[in-house]
């Protein structure tokens, strides 16, 4: 790695199904960070919720949310990830983007659609897990159910960062607590989880915990919070070398494939 990585998360309550409402919400939190920044990280289905009507909230692969994206990478010399409903062809998706300064991107197709929302029934599931390399980093990006599955998660490809965007319930969030902290510690790497808050137009309430955790599960700021807010993390690559030297836990994993 090149350099310790200054990673922004924001947890804020989404206006449901209200794209241009939520983007400019989120122009001002990001206008207001005062921190030098590498890269701003925005809950699932950030412009809209996790709303199941993906035939009026759809956007085209180029679409207004993902163009203020690049908007604000570019603006902001940082890079910007979070997830979107998108159609592609005649499917839509639950697609993450991870946009870089210059405005190129990457993206990821959420694996594991919520059946008991029924997501699976609108959205497509991804096949493809995506690394990014960023600024040295190897980032492996996630979103909320994935979080669920520890072999899609595992760390085979020595990444240094796990990182899930999700919209997880209060009903359910001891199990967001306690795996993202697993995630870390098994996969040795550094595993941030960002959660909205707030109501959502199905009554679900969402009380927050976004979270980081160091590569042995050690908690990098208080993650219990419900309230609206922006945190810059800063995290250390001479933590994962030292970690990964020290125990050498990666190198006793098992060895598969998926299919």
């Amino acid at each position: 790695m090149e350099q310790n990585l200054n990673v922004a998360v924001i947890q804020a309550d989404l206006i449901w199904e209200n794209p241009e409402q939520n983007l400019e919400v989120f122009s001002k939190k990001i206008d207001d960070i005062q921190e030098e920044v590498d890269l701003i990280v925005l809950p699932e289905m950030f412009s809209t919720g996790f709303s199941m009507n993906a035939e009026s909230l759809y956007e085209e692969p180029n679409g207004k949310a993902f163009n203020w994206m690049q908007e604000i990478a570019n603006s902001k010399k940082v890079a910007i990830t979070g997830s979107l409903i998108v159609k592609e062809g005649e499917q839509f998706y639950n697609r993450l983007y991870f946009v870089f300064p210059d405005g190129s991107f990457e993206k990821y197709d959420k694996r594991h659609t919520f059946t008991l929302a029924k997501e699976n029934e609108t959205y497509a599931a991804g096949k493809n897990r995506l690394i990014v390399e960023y600024k040295g980093w190897k980032i492996c990006p996630l979103i909320c159910y994935d979080l669920r599955f520890p072999v899609w998660s595992r760390n085979t490809e020595d990444y240094d960062m796990l990182l899930y965007v999700a919209n997880w319930p209060e009903t359910r969030i001891h199990a967001w607590d306690i795996l993202l902290q697993a995630r870390a510690i098994e996969n040795m790497a550094y595993c941030i989880g960002v959660n909205r808050t707030g109501m959502d137009g199905n009554e679900y309430n969402y009380n927050g915990h976004t979270a980081a955790y160091d590569s042995l599960g050690a908690p990098l700021f208080s993650n219990n919070r419900s309230d609206e807010f922006t945190q810059v993390i800063r995290l250390k690559n001479e933590h994962i070398s030292s970690t990964r030297n020290n125990l050498k836990f990666l190198a006793d994993r098992d060895r598969f494939t998926l299919e």
